[in-house]
Order: structure tokens, then sequence, then C-alpha cells
């Protein structure tokens, strides 16, 4: 039987994460392609091409170019509706001189898959000079005139700027044309709903000409796409949950947003919920039958070599917070059961790494129980920099409120840190080698932390246990429960669009 098709909607990928949504959609997409299914990855902005992903790039809107992993193609479509399909890999072209527009050392990750993208650079306000490059890099490769004419970028001071206002005088703009304003907001600022909207309107347009057979919705900023697709074409929706509304705002849940949420899972022909958690929290607050959900736990990416980076000797001893730094996540019992370590031991620092919106309210509760001296706040943190931070942690802490699944203590756990995690997790679900507390017991949290270091016997048996039972945690096994996931859908769907046309 051939491996489906599948169009995949997304709100993250690399380089741009914030959280673990795009972690998910990288691993599951690289396992995909690994078991030979093709996949298109649809964005709702352009990336950055000094990042360039390993996928396949597409920017749909131009109408004019294919991008792909290993190579710049210049592609002229024949309609502004109809899209290029993907050529065979050729040689890698000689450097050229500009921007970067490849990642090395992701450069033939992916056989399969590629990426269609809203021409909207969602970055940091570019210097002059940087945006010059990108201008006429993008007019160097041949881009279409709509191209310069509708992509704005954000300058310093933090207006959106047209990319032809940085051509140099020697190369011609194009002529002026209306064109519809173009968001440059970053990933989850501004009118989300109204961002949702849009996305989906160009995931429409985007349909019409590629070959799939299920479409992948991945959280509720996708769901209004992946149901008018869903529409358009009759193919089967899978949508995928990796957090609910309650998740993100406890009690006090947007109706509006929760609307979305419930339309798209009750619209799909099967739900991927990340932990029995979530497809509990599926079936009691969303009212979706439990035999619809397939639960599909989150893996873990490892790479040996930068798992293997030395670990940077201090005489601290390191207990770590990485994540958001949101209600949600519980930083704030972090930073409480800090203060019940610090009470009696001193040789401790504890290190919050991530941004959110509760950052400076945690930065303020540090200094008010008088241990900001004891606490570092790096800010987000992407790359190499999360290898690094892993490297010096002796302890890794997730006091989640909340926490669908969490991918962060599986990468601690493949680093060798010991790791505690909130019973109201779906991790805590599928791990054995890992110490277990109640979220708002900072007692407890700060206990155990005093245990793990203070007591090398315990901790190097979290090491050793944790990262042999992390090995067996990869993506490959939630491809390929994906893959179940899309023939369920198809065979689900398939009796609906055999029948007569309607009138």
């Amino acid at each position: 039987m051939p491996a489906p098709r599948v169009l995949m909607l997304g709100w993250e990928f690399p380089p741009f994460i914030t959280g673990g949504l795009g972690t998910a959609c990288y691993g599951l997409t690289k396992a995909l392609d690994a078991e030979g299914v093709p996949v298109t990855f649809v964005l709702p902005k352009s990336v950055d091409r000094s990042f360039a992903s390993h996928v396949n790039l597409l920017a749909p809107e131009a109408g004019a170019r294919f991008v792909r992993h290993d190579q710049v193609v210049a592609e002229q479509a024949t309609s502004p509706t109809s899209m290029p399909a993907p050529k065979q890999p050729a040689p890698a072209p000689a450097p050229t001189t500009g921007p970067t527009m490849v990642d090395e050392v992701h450069l033939r990750e992916f056989l399969q898959a590629r990426l269609l993208e809203l021409p909207v650079i969602a970055d940091a306000p570019y210097s002059a000079a940087r945006a010059e490059a990108v201008a006429r890099w993008i007019h160097e490769v041949g881009a279409a005139p709509e191209v310069l004419r509708t992509l704005r970028i954000p300058a310093e001071g933090g207006a959106l700027v047209p990319l032809t206002d940085f051509l140099a005088p020697n190369v011609p703009a194009p002529a002026p044309a209306e064109a519809a304003p173009i968001v440059g907001a970053a990933d989850y600022s501004g009118d989300l709903v109204a961002q949702s909207e849009r996305y989906a309107q160009f995931c429409v347009q985007a349909s019409r000409g590629l070959e799939f057979d299920v479409i992948h919705a991945h959280d509720w900023l996708t769901y209004p796409a992946g149901i008018a697709v869903a529409r358009l074409t009759g193919k089967p929706l899978v949508v995928h949950v990796h957090a609910t509304e309650f998740d993100r705002s406890g009690e006090h849940v947007n109706q509006l947003v929760y609307n979305i949420e419930r339309r798209g899972m009750h619209a799909a022909a099967r739900v991927i919920a990340v932990s029995m958690l979530t497809k509990n929290l599926c079936t009691n607050r969303y009212g979706v039958p439990a035999e619809k959900i397939d639960v599909v736990y989150n893996g873990v990416d490892l790479d040996p070599a930068q798992a293997g980076i030395k670990r940077i000797e201090r005489h601290e001893k390191i207990v770590l917070y990485f994540g958001r730094i949101t209600m949600q996540k519980g930083p704030e019992f972090f930073v409480r059961a800090a203060k019940r370590v610090l009470e009696v031991m001193e040789d401790v620092r504890f290190v919050v790494a991530g941004s959110g919106d509760q950052a400076q309210r945690m930065i303020e509760l540090a200094a008010q129980l008088g241990i900001g001296g004891k606490m570092t706040f790096t800010g987000f943190l992407r790359g190499r920099d999360i290898s690094r931070v892993f490297s010096m942690a002796d302890l890794y802490v997730m006091p989640s409120v909340s926490e669908p699944f969490g991918i962060a203590p599986l990468e601690a756990m493949g680093h060798r840190v010991p790791v505690i995690i909130s019973r109201n997790s779906g991790v805590s679900e599928i791990l054995m080698h890992a110490l277990k507390v109640d979220f708002w017991d900072v007692d407890d949290i700060a206990n155990k932390v005093v245990a793990v270091l203070r007591h090398p016997p315990l901790q190097r048996a979290l090491q050793d246990h944790g990262e042999f039972e992390v090995r067996g945690i990869g993506w490959d096994g939630a491809a390929r429960q994906c893959v179940a996931s899309y023939r369920r859908a198809i065979t689900t769907v398939r009796p609906m669009i055999k029948g007569p046309p309607h009138p």
C-alpha cells in the first residue's frame, strides 16, 4: 500500500520555534520523511533564508519560485493558483555571495518533505544593511515583481517597511500596485484569529493543484484552514491536539478559541492527542468520542554529538527550568521551591531559560524572596545554546500546572540530566525514571531537589536509567502511529466521497 501523501498545516517550524510545537513538527516530519511519507508543510510566514530550513521551500503567493533545499531554482508558475511540482534533487551549485540560504547541517536530511510559505518575513527588526541584502537577493534570484511589492519587513523602530525601500539605486523597483497589507507580527501576537483566517484563505488557494491524500493540522490556529481545505477537496482532516485552551488559560477560557478548537475536533475524521491527559480533555470538555481519538506520544530527536558536550565545571550546582515562562508551565512554583532549597543549601544556582508573559513577574518574585542573586534568567534560547545549558545542569525541573506532553524532560534525559516533572503532564505517563511531584507542592519539589543534589548515587541512577529509557522514545514510532491514523481517516472519509455528486 503506497504511503499517504500529507498536506501538513503548522504554525511553527525551525527556525520559528517558541515552544514544543515547532520541535514536534520538526521531529515528526523528519520521521515521516524517513518512512517515505511525502509531506508538504504549510507555514503562515516566510522562513528567513539565513536559517534556511532543510525542507524544500516554495513561496506560493509570489507564484513564481520554487526554492529547493540544496539550490535556488527559478520556476515560473503557470497561473497564480497553480503550484509548481518539486523537481528531483540536483547537485548543489557553487557557493555564491549574499545572504546565506542553506543551513549546511540540515542540508540533505529530508527527501520527501517540502514547505509552502506565506511571503511574510516575521523576524527581529532588520538593520538597513541586512534589509538591503534580503531585498537584493530576492531581486537577483528573479522573483516576480509582486513579491517585492507585497513583502514587508520590520525595520529598526518596529515599522513595517516595503522591501523596495531597500533596493540599491541601480536595481529597478517593480511598478507600484495595490497590495493587501501584510501582517509582520510575531508568532503569537496581534489578532491571532484574524491571522488564522488569513492563513486559511492562503491554504485554500495553495491546495489547488497539490496532490495529497490527507490533511494534518496542528493546534487551533490551523484548524480553520484544515476544515476549509477538507471541504474544498473532500480529503480527510486529521487534527493534532498539542494543547487546549484549558491548558493555556485554566478555567477562564477564551470562548472564541474554544469554539475553534471544538469545531476542528468535530470536523476531523481523526483526532491525534499527545497524551491520555489530553485525550480525556478532548472527550470531557469538547465532547469528542473517545474512539475517534488516537494517542500518539511525542518523541525526542537526540543528537549524540550535542548530547556529548563536555560539562562545564563550576562550584555551584545548577538547577534548570527550561521552557516558556507562562502560567501553564508553573514558573512561580520553581521560584518558590528555589527559596526553600536555598534555605538549606548555599552552593546552588537556579537558571530560568526561556521567555514569556510571566518573565518580569518571576524576576520580581525572586527579588521579593531575597534570592535574586541566586537566579539567572537567560531569555529565549535556540540552537546549540540549548545543548550548552543542558550541559551545565545538574537537575532539570518541570513544575507544569498543565502540560499536555512536555518534550523538554526527554531532551534533558538525553543529556544525562536527572529530571523532576509534574504529575500534571503527559510525559509523566511514559517516563519511569523521573521523579514526579504535584506542581503546587513546593516543599516536595524542594526536598527532591536537595535529595538529588546531595546524594550522588541517586543522581547517577537517574542519569543512567533515564538516558537508557529516552533512547527508546523516538519520533519513528510516533510517525508510524500517525500514518496509521491517516489510514483510518482515509477509510472513514472514502465512503462519503464515493456517492453521487450533489445536484
